[in-house]
């Protein structure tokens, strides 16, 4: 597999530091904005890295699927900001929190994968 390590790290940061942002009730602010922005690129990194591995179909599978649900939950913070996310998903936080804790879990197998 290609060597994605900087992307894993930074996309495992962005997504903790980003729930615990939102479950601390904090404005939305433009680093944020950024720091989402390339989380998406880091995530779309590992996913190619995945796909051209081949071999980890399932574990591929798996991670689009609990990213793009992470990604809604951070794309409402976005772009309505704090009272726009609470609106939407005010009372799916620990629905919210499990989809993190799945994706630190994928993230570890994924470390393993590295080279």
């Amino acid at each position: 597999m290609l060597d994605v390590k900087n992307s894993i790290d930074n996309l495992e940061w962005t997504t903790t530091h980003h729930l615990a942002h939102i479950q601390n009730q904090h404005p939305f602010m433009r680093r944020w904005a950024v720091q989402f922005e390339l989380a998406y690129t880091d995530f779309r990194v590992i996913q190619m890295a995945l796909q051209m591995d081949g071999q980890h179909h399932e574990l591929l599978a798996d991670f689009s699927q609990t990213y793009e649900a992470i990604h809604n939950y951070e794309f409402a913070f976005a772009g309505d900001g704090l009272e726009g996310f609470n609106q939407q998903y005010g009372g799916e936080l620990d629905e919210y929190a499990n989809q993190v804790d799945h994706f630190e879990d994928l993230i570890d197998q994924i470390r393993d994968l590295e080279p």
